[in-house]
Formats: C-alpha cells, structure tokens, sequence
C-alpha cells in the first residue's frame, strides 16, 4: 500500500527561510531553516529554498508524493512577482507562483503574505480562535497586521490589508509621498529599534545591536534592551534607554488604538520577535488601549508568537490538499477538528 501525501511549509523572510513537512493529520516529520542570502539575489534564494525542500522531503518523508505547497513570505505574493518587498532584491520580479509550480509539479500551491498566513493559524487554532472581528499585530523586524473577520483574513483589494508600516506618522506627512517622509515602519519595528539602540548604547554595545540580523536575533537584542532600560530607570543612571523604549510603545500605541477604534476587535493577540519583550509592551499598550478605545478589546500574547508564519504557511497547504479533493477530509487539519497548529502545542 502506498504511503499517504504530504504537504510542504516554506516561509520565506529577509534572513532566512524556514521550511517543514506534515503528514495530513497535521504532525510534522520534520523542518529546516537556512540563510536567505538576500545579497544573492531572488533567483538564488529561491533556488536554494527549493534544493532545501527538495533535500527535508527526501529526508523524511522518502518516496511520498507531495499533495501541496503552502508559501508564507514578506511582501505581497502573486504568479508574477512579489509586491512591497525591498528586503529581498528581485523579490518583486520573481515570478513566485510559476516558479513553485514547475519545482514542485501536480502539487497545489498557496501562497500568503506571512503575517495574514500567522493570522490565519491563530484564527483557526491560536489566540483568536472565535474573535469576530479581530487583530494580529506583527512586531518582529518589520512592523504590519492582519485583520479576521467572519473567520477570516481580510486580504484588500489589492493584498495590502493591514500594512501600517506605510502609516502617516503626522499632519506634516499628509500629501507627502513615501519618498518624501519616514513610513512607521522606520520608527516602529524591531529593526528600528535596535539602530536607535546601537545610537544610544556604548561602542561596543553598538556594533552588537545593529538591526541587521533577523527576526529570532533582533528579538533576543531587544529583549536585552528592555531590560537594561527597566534598569536604568530604577537606579537613575542614563535615562535615554528607557525614553526609547517610553517612545517606541508610545508611538506603536498611537497607531494600534486608532485602528482599534476603527475595527472594535473582541481581541488583539501580538506576535514576533518583539514579545519576548512582551511585560514592558503589553502594559503600555493596555493603557493606551483602556484610555482611549470606547470597548477596548483584550490584549494577549500570540499562541504561536514565534513560528505562526510557518505553521500558517503548512495549514495553507493542507486546506489545499482539501480542496483538491486528493485526501478524504477526514484525515485533514480543519479549525473545527485542530486544538492547535501542525506540529506545536499551544504556547501561553
């Protein structure tokens, strides 16, 4: 008797990309990660993540025929390229889908903006699971969100649902183009905040905390750097650490509550590198939120705040794999049959 199908998760990010197999009940077999290598180029990158898959496949699932590929990545992904993302050089010429699609032939292939595939997982399995409506908020490298309504994610009419990294950030940007002034996302996000954190720390400390690395590592940093701003502000020595992080909540506050008034959300769950920092966060965010918001909305953790665009990614081929009608639904992850993502338990 032949082995049943599998499925594929790949979640391309500026520095690396993750990568994992589930059989269709949702258990993984397995999962990988490598470099990106942005400076290489789109092809190259691409190129590598498939050889990687290529290699995860034939290492744990030998011989299995691959149902579907799910694909989380930065930016807006189509057939004929990626929008809105600078991180990858190429990435928006990258004819994305067809690549995948003669990589991978007779498998399905679904394709997300990472943070709306991270909603998703959280919507079907996670943190929001029967929030209607309901916001996920990404703090990691970048900075964007993703609304879920009805059971799903809002998408835009052009994809681009939720990218406040593109926000006006005062009167004086109205009119102004993207060119013309700094977007939130250069202000508000992880990498932001360590290059603020590099211009305020020691020498030394500085060529550490450069805002380079990826989403794992600047989350490690930042989480440093909280703390060391809790610090000095309790024993009274150099108070700008601590006015960057006052600043960096403040700002991220200023945005959240207006879109939290927007939408009126029963919760905003937050995921990212940046919730390992997540006491000092939540706190500022919840009194902003409590001060201004008519029904303000619960405030928690992501279930899965650190891998949720992988596991959306694998949820996104799973369903893929339904829908073809290749697999008995029976044997698939569905919201209604799944406690939590493929592969994880629930984090608090």
């Amino acid at each position: 008797m032949d082995a049943p199908p599998v499925v594929l998760g790949l979640d391309f990010g500026g520095t690396k990309t993750a990568l994992a197999v589930a059989q269709t009940d949702g258990t993984r077999l397995g999962s990988a990660t490598r470099d990106t290598r942005a400076g290489l180029g789109a092809a190259a990158s691409l190129a590598g993540a498939i050889q990687a898959a290529r290699e995860l496949l034939d290492t744990v699932a030998p011989g299995r025929s691959l149902a579907a590929v799910g694909v989380a990545t930065i930016g807006i992904p189509g057939e004929d390229g990626v929008a809105l993302a600078p991180n990858i050089p190429g990435w928006d010429a990258l004819a994305l889908g067809r690549e995948l699609r003669e990589a991978f032939p007779g498998a399905q292939i679904r394709l997300a903006t990472d943070v709306k595939a991270a909603a998703r997982v959280e919507a079907e399995s996670g943190a929001l699971v029967g929030c209607d409506p309901a916001i996920y908020l990404n703090l990691g490298t970048g900075l964007a969100v993703a609304i879920v309504a009805n059971g799903a994610v809002i998408d835009g009419r052009n994809g681009a649902s939720g990218e406040i990294g593109y926000n006006l950030r005062g009167l004086d940007d109205v009119g102004r183009a993207a060119a013309q002034r700094i977007p939130l996302e250069d202000v508000v996000s992880g990498k932001a905040l360590m290059l603020e954190a590099a211009a305020v720390l020691s020498a030394g400390d500085g060529q550490r905390i450069d805002g380079r690395g990826g989403d794992d590592e600047i989350g490690a940093l930042a989480a440093e750097f909280f703390a060391r701003a809790e610090a000095a502000g309790s024993d009274g020595a150099d108070p700008k650490p601590a006015r960057l992080v006052d600043r960096f909540v403040a700002e991220l506050s200023f945005h959240l509550v207006n879109l939290a008034i927007a939408v009126d959300p029963v919760r905003i769950a937050v995921g990212g590198g940046l919730v390992r920092s997540w006491a000092p966060i939540r706190d500022g965010l919840r009194r902003a939120l409590d001060a201004a918001v008519p029904y303000p909305p619960e405030l928690v953790r992501a279930a899965y705040p650190y891998d949720a665009p992988l596991l959306g990614a694998l949820t996104l081929a799973l369903a893929a794999a339904r829908d073809d009608e290749k697999l008995s639904d029976s044997s698939l992850l569905t919201p209604k049959t799944a406690p939590a993502a493929p592969g994880l338990s629930r984090r608090d």
